[in-house]
């Protein structure tokens, strides 16, 4: 967790960052295959959300299964690995075809050797509830090499990096289930003892986990068609039915972590609401529903993920004090006012409000959670093992 969490933080201010000044000041943008824009997609897709991803699996997977983790030696190797592949991508533009090979043998096997290094978690009798996260990292090995095979080929790869924004969809939807039972019942106990339990029932996951595949199937080998539209819109309405569990009452609007949850799954569904109207001639373009997807629900999710696992693997208490809400808060702002933007045609100048929101929205939660993650801990625990406390507020 704690170099894997360390290195989403700096990708997501580091990257949104520099892509404000792209927008807002004109700075130039790095030189890599397929231009600025495939940049920005493929660095927070394969850059930021892969180590946000890594880390919770890395984290999450053991304490679910109790079983042994990833070693040092391996952790550090997959670092490595992703470091590579930044590198290897970021100079693609002036070293070219060594370095996209470079980059595509280190992408294609970070999340490879992770589902490697949990595989004692995920082959182990408790792990047989969890094999979709085993799965979703093999769709992630799988999509990056389907985008160096294009960016090879001289094709940009836009196709692959929308089918990574899918996958992403579905590890989300999963991972959300197992976080939301424990987050969601907590917050029931504190607000409202002795009420009936949140369940986060499978056949309403099942259906959204379909209809994003189909939708994220549809998209790639059919872009831009209705048949694309309509799975869409059918995805967006499959998320807000599984939304329809978390209506628990004061429980939800009054604690923190679930609300963020339900703002997450909202972003979800009004992403691929507004790809499906765009695909259908409703709305002026997808860039909206893209970025609804990417920004807001991927965005979230990393930084929910951070906020809890980011203190309680580290032995801390729960940050009690408003910050953690600012910071999501900024996240989701920055979120909106894209989508607002790429909807009415707003300039550069709100393209960079945007991205300086974002940039404020995780420099809140760095500020309040990265001197945890390279600290030793304090409670009595090593590594990133399980809590020693459970107190959560919110």
């Amino acid at each position: 967790m704690r170099p894997f969490f360390l290195l989403a933080l700096l990708s997501a201010l580091g990257l949104l960052g520099l892509w404000g000044l792209v927008l807002g000041a004109g700075a130039p943008p790095p030189r890599v295959a397929g231009g600025a824009v495939v940049w920005h997609v493929h660095e927070l897709v394969f850059g930021f959300a892969m180590a946000g991803v890594a880390g919770f699996a890395l984290t999450a997977l053991p304490e679910f299964t109790g079983q042994p983790g990833a070693t040092r030696a391996q952790l550090r190797a997959l670092v490595l690995l992703w470091l590579l592949a930044r590198a290897g991508f970021w100079a693609s533009g002036w070293a070219g075809t060594p370095a996209l090979w470079l980059a595509g043998a280190a992408q294609v096997a970070l999340p490879l050797a992770t589902a490697a290094a949990l595989a004692r978690p995920l082959l182990s009798a408790a792990g047989r509830a969890h094999q979709s996260f085993g799965w979703a990292l093999l769709a992630l090995a799988g999509t990056a090499a389907g985008f160096y095979a294009d960016a090879l080929a001289g094709a940009p790869g836009l196709r692959w990096l929308h089918a990574t924004l899918g996958v992403l969809m579905l590890l989300i939807v999963v991972a959300a289930s197992r976080i939301s039972m424990r987050m969601v019942n907590r917050a029931i106990e504190q607000v409202t003892p002795g009420a009936a339990p949140y369940l986060a029932r499978p056949p309403k996951r099942h259906l959204a986990t379909l209809c994003i595949g189909l939708a994220t199937l549809a998209h790639f080998v059919r872009p831009g068609s209705a048949l694309a539209g309509w799975l869409q819109l059918a995805a967006a309405a499959a998320v807000l039915h599984l939304m329809g569990d978390w209506h628990v009452g004061p429980a939800l609007w009054r604690r923190r972590f679930p609300l963020l949850l339900y703002a997450m799954y909202a972003c979800m569904a009004l992403g691929w609401g507004a790809l499906g109207l765009a695909q259908l001639g409703a709305l002026p373009g997808a860039g909206a529903g893209w970025h609804l997807l990417g920004a807001g629900a991927v965005g979230l999710g990393v930084f929910i993920v951070i906020a809890i696992a980011g203190r309680a693997h580290a032995g801390l208490l729960p940050d009690p004090g408003p910050w953690v809400p600012l910071g999501a808060a900024l996240v989701l702002a920055a979120t909106l006012l894209r989508a607002l933007a790429g909807w009415n045609g707003w300039g550069a100048a709100a393209l960079a409000a945007s991205a300086a929101l974002w940039c404020a929205g995780y420099g809140v939660l760095a500020w309040r959670i990265a001197p945890g993650l390279w600290r030793p801990r304090t409670d009595g625990g090593t590594g990133c093992e399980g809590p020693m406390v459970h107190s959560t507020p919110g």
